[in-house]
């Protein structure tokens, strides 16, 4: 939902999680997540950043994801691949924000734990802020 407003780069890596990544920041944002979104509505390249989360589920959601768990610093702490829909993830407290992406992007840009995540978040320009 909305505007991309940035993206994620594995700096370990050296590879993009997502270069259009939409932010769910909100109480509503974080609860609604991608729930009742069509299949191939979370296409390769995009993803959610939800902060602040130390887990997620399923829940009414039709397609599987890959999740990402990231510390405070952005640092990944754990990983679930393939996620299917009306399952939950495990909660990990040292998590302070988690990455929902499309299945199969931690196995393609082979992300591992201890990996650094830059999440870029595009400042509007003065315009579009007006």
């Amino acid at each position: 939902s909305g505007v991309p407003t940035g993206y994620a780069f594995n700096r370990t890596r050296k590879e993009y999680l997502a270069t259009e990544l939409f932010i769910a920041n909100t109480h509503w944002s974080r609860l609604r997540g991608l729930m009742a979104s069509a299949p191939g509505s979370l296409r390769p390249g995009q993803g959610l950043w939800i902060v602040p989360c130390r887990g997620v589920h399923t829940m009414a959601m039709r397609f599987p994801i890959d999740v990402i768990y990231l510390d405070k610093a952005n640092y990944v702490v754990h990983l679930s691949e393939d996620l299917r829909p009306w399952r939950f993830a495990p909660i990990r407290i040292a998590a302070a924000s988690v990455l929902e992406l499309p299945s199969r992007t931690i196995h393609r840009t082979q992300t591992v734990i201890g990996d650094h995540i830059d999440i870029t978040l595009e400042q509007p320009t003065h315009s579009e802020a007006a």
